[in-house]
């Protein structure tokens, strides 16, 4: 059986795009980013932790992130996420590449029916 309508897969690149994004207004735990993302969208989208963990992993490996040990709100012991210079460049280049792809697809879809 397909997913939900509502529950569609994010293009290539959205999920980085939106955790450089937030992680640039301050650093954040995993799920305080998962419920960050849910939050600022108006429920529109929402983050799978299988696919976030996984995610912030080649963030690390490439750089775009540092992690450090700290404690969640709830006192647990957690991993928490920063930009680093590397990251802020690669947000923007992200961002460029999301506005040239959104104004693409805007076009196409304001032309007319023939």
């Amino acid at each position: 059986m397909g997913k939900a309508a509502q529950h569609r897969d994010l293009f290539a690149g959205a999920l980085e795009l939106m955790v450089l994004h937030s992680l640039r207004i301050k650093p954040m735990h995993g799920y305080a980013l998962v419920k960050h993302i849910q939050q600022v969208s108006d429920d529109l989208l929402q983050i799978e932790e299988g696919s976030l963990y996984p995610a912030l992993q080649r963030m690390l490996r490439e750089g775009w992130l540092e992690a450090e040990e700290g404690v969640s709100a709830k006192g647990r012991p957690t991993r928490i996420y920063r930009l680093t210079k590397s990251g802020v460049k690669r947000l923007e280049q992200e961002k460029s590449s999301f506005e040239k792809m959104f104004a693409g697809i805007t076009r196409v879809l304001a032309v007319a029916k023939a």
